[in-house]
């Protein structure tokens, strides 16, 4: 296979606020998650996850959303995302100035099913009005494809499964979408295909990909879509809501580690390293605990002489 050259540059979508904390255990005030933000987009993040308007009854880290929004000093430039799961969640994230919503899917059927009780064409279809408001008001629509490498329920997920939650995406009218490791099984030669597969309906420069690092593979994997054009990958700062070994966790690959690999291949990101080891140093000891990104870790350590 004749593969292009590694990009010369790839913007790395911080999901960290979002992701990584509705994931974790200990509940955060909005004081704490608003200088997160802060911090992220000071040290170069031009797309940052800073909310998610989902039921607090089932996503409690979640439930200061709209005042983390209605806080947050603005950095011009930076895309301030808002997960999204219906019209009510639309109008909350619209009323806090988000600049992105992102909506979901997923492309194991079983987990489909399993999850939110409907199928994917099903679930996906609930997002048309959404998809629609996101245009009327000018704000960018981010698609994100969970299970697209494997299911806890049916194991193995078909590529063109993959495919078609695609092309249903693409004409809901995303501007990105992303094909995510939800429990983090897949390995350097899978990740391609499903890539190659998911470009067939989408441009490849707006596919991005979201990796877990359950089973340690993420930065291979990342590897790996770069080799086959894919230019847009989501990180943790620290490796929020990732740590493999507490039960519930999910494996965010540490944007530290992220940053590290990129630096050494020589690929330009925007940000730097050692603001979001700050970053991470800083949540970490929020939370009460060591940050699980080694990159983190050894810089720190590195500093401390």
């Amino acid at each position: 296979m004749n593969q292009p050259p590694l990009p010369p540059k790839v913007k790395i979508v911080e999901v960290g606020p979002r992701d990584g904390l509705q994931n974790e255990k200990e509940a955060l005030g909005a004081d704490v998650k608003v200088e997160l933000v802060e911090r992220l987009a000071r040290a170069g993040f031009v797309n940052v996850e800073a909310a998610a308007f989902v039921s607090p009854k089932w996503v409690p880290q979640m439930a200061t959303s709209a005042e983390v929004l209605a806080r947050i000093e603005r950095r011009p430039g930076t895309i301030y995302s808002a997960l999204v799961p219906n019209m009510q969640g639309f109008e909350a994230a619209l009323n806090g100035k988000a600049d992105e919503v992102v909506v979901f899917g997923a492309a194991s059927e079983a987990f489909s099913q399993k999850n939110i009780n409907c199928s994917i064409a099903e679930s996906i279809a609930r997002f048309e009005p959404v998809a629609k408001a996101a245009k009327a008001n000018g704000l960018r629509l981010r698609g994100s494809i969970s299970t697209a490498f494997g299911c806890p329920y049916q194991g193995e997920v078909p590529l063109d499964a993959v495919g078609d939650v695609v092309a249903r995406m693409r004409d809901l009218g995303c501007d990105e979408i992303d094909i995510a490791d939800t429990i983090g099984v897949s390995t350097a030669r899978k990740t391609q295909a499903v890539m190659l597969r998911a470009a067939q309906e989408f441009p490849v420069t707006q596919l991005a990909g979201h990796f877990h690092d359950t089973y340690g593979q993420a930065l291979a994997n990342i590897y790996a879509a770069m080799e086959v054009g894919v230019a847009i990958f989501h990180s943790s700062v620290a490796g929020l809501g990732g740590c493999p070994y507490a039960k519930g966790a999910t494996g965010n690959v540490a944007t530290e580690d992220v940053l590290y690999l990129m630096q050494g291949l020589g690929i330009e990101t925007g940000v730097d390293l050692d603001q979001v080891v700050d970053a991470g140093l800083f949540i970490s000891q929020q939370l009460g605990r060591k940050s699980i990104s080694r990159a983190g870790n050894a810089i720190a350590a590195k500093r401390a002489g």
